[in-house]
Formats: structure tokens, sequence, C-alpha cells
């Protein structure tokens, strides 16, 4: 019944409506509870999604098969004769075993095989020592250098593991512009940067190509800026501390620099040449080699 007014309600009727219209807010807010839930739970499943995807890309990308190893270092190293020309070999595989130089034993060859971390102060003081006497030793024509640039101290570099970019930037060089390779080694000694600093930046390590005059400098260049042979300088490195040392008294590598000389490791101080010239001649001399049947003629004569 009405309440007697004109148009009115009753009490009841009131009532009614009252919980008419709190039904219809209570049902309007249950469906935006419900498209505020499902936006949510399909935020959440999109961001998942994404979290996979990148996932699944960075594990696509560490399984990946890498490119091949450089050219001209098969060994692992680059070998130098004469005028520091260097020993063409094909680039290998990923993954596959390093094939090591043979020394031309019939015709008495010097065989000097170096292990170097371009970070390394010990190896920057061995070659301000030595350097001028090896490349003497390659002028006299019965000499091989094999440089082997490996990457042991990537922690001394504030995070820019300057010592795999030095390895890569040699290997660059090597696989385009082989012949320029020992002005390249000698310019990263010398200017060698301090442990413990970030080291020559990327575009440093290719001014220094430039003063090496190295051939196909653009392909050089993208060689270095994008590491083509990261993945061979980590084999390279784990090769040589793992060991076998193919050619030498030695098993592994357990430090830099690592010099052997006709398969016999030099022990002696890096920064006396006097030492390093009488070991020379005695390894030239020793019967580590039986088929040795001359000896190089060092152009310095060690002091008494």
């Amino acid at each position: 019944m009405s309440d007697g007014t004109p148009g009115g309600l009753s009490k009841n009727e009131r009532r009614e409506a009252a919980r008419e219209k709190a039904r219809l807010l209570r049902l309007e807010q249950k469906k935006k509870d419900r498209r505020t839930r499902f936006i949510l739970q399909g935020s959440i499943i999109l961001a998942l999604l994404a979290v996979v995807a990148i996932v699944a890309l960075v594990l696509v990308n560490s399984v990946a098969p890498s490119g091949p190893g450089p050219k001209n270092m098969a060994s692992g190293g680059i070998q130098l004769t004469q005028g520091a020309i260097a020993t063409e070999t094909k680039a290998l595989p990923a993954g596959a075993d390093p094939i090591p130089n043979t020394r031309d034993e019939e015709a008495g060859t010097l065989d000097i095989q170096m292990y170097v971390d371009y970070l390394c102060p010990i190896c920057g003081q061995f070659e301000a020592t030595n350097g001028e006497y090896i490349t003497s030793l390659l002028d006299n024509g019965k000499t091989t250098v094999e440089i082997h640039p490996i990457a042991i101290l990537d922690r001394l570099s504030q995070g820019t593991k300057y010592s795999t970019r030095a390895t890569n930037a040699a290997a660059c060089v090597a696989n385009y512009s082989p012949n320029q390779y020992y002005d390249f080694h000698n310019l990263l000694f010398a200017n060698q940067p301090e442990e413990n600093t970030a080291g020559l930046g990327d575009d440093q390590l290719v001014d220094l190509t430039t003063q090496a005059a190295v051939e196909n400098p653009d392909k050089i260049a993208d060689c270095i800026k994008n590491q083509q042979f990261k993945k061979w300088v980590a084999d390279t490195t784990a090769n040589a501390l793992n060991g076998p040392i193919p050619n030498s008294n030695i098993e592994k590598v357990t430090g830099t620099p690592t010099v052997i000389v006709n398969g016999l490791k030099y022990e002696g101080s890096v920064s006396d040449l006097p030492s390093f010239q009488a070991f020379v001649i005695q390894a030239a001399g020793s019967d580590f080699n039986e088929n040795s049947t001359s000896t190089p003629t060092p152009t310095a004569t060690p002091a008494p």
C-alpha cells in the first residue's frame, strides 16, 4: 500500500527498491572485479611469456653453433717465418682440435713458441727485454716464432674483459691480415694498459690496427667490435690451460708468458736478455730433437 502521499512509495516498496538497487550495484561491482582480474591475469601471462621468450632466446644463442676460428691459427697460434710472414692455414670448424705446427728438423730450424696474455705485465717485461732479439732471430731465416694469444686476466680489467677483446683483435688481424700480425702484436705491448684498469677500448684497438697498416681494415674493425672470435678465444685459452702442449716438455700452460724453445720451457728471468740468449743457444744445441743438425747463430752473444 501507498503511504498516502500522491505518487509516493510505501515503506515496503522503498525497501524493495533499495534492495534492488544494492543488488544491481553488487552485480556491477562483481563484473568490474572480474574484468580487473582478467586484465591482471592477462598481464601476468604476457609478462611470463616475455620472460620465457627471453630465456629461450638466451638458451638458443648459448647452444647455437659458433663460427669457425680464425684463418692462419689452426694450431691455436700464428706461426711467423723470416720477415714475420705468417704460415697460412685454413680456419678450423668450431670446436675442432688444434693442429700443431711441425718444426723443420732437417733444416735445423729454431722453433720459439710464446703463450701470452696482452694484459699480462710480465709478458710486457719479456717483450720489452727480448723482443728485438727475437726479431733478429726471425730475420736470420732459420727461426719460426709461433705466438699463442690467450685470455686469462679478464678479471683484472674492471669488467671490460680486455684480455678476451685483445686476443680477439689479434685473431681478427691473423684472419684478415696475417703478415701484419707481428707489428700488431708489438703495438699491443707497446701500448699495454695496466692491470686493474679498463684497458684499451675497441676503437683504440682498431686504431692500433691502422698503425700496423693492416690489409682489410674495415673487416678487421667490424671483427673487433663484434668480437667475431670470442668463442674461439675461450676455446683456445681452455686448450692451453688444460693441455696437452704439443712439441714441448710441459703438460699445460700454468701462466704467462710461457716461452718454449725447441720444445724446452724457458724458466729464467723475463727481464734478463743474456739469460734468454744463453737458453736459446742451449736449446738449439740440445738433443731434445734428435734429428737437429745445426744451430742458428744468434745476433748477440750472451754476457759471461
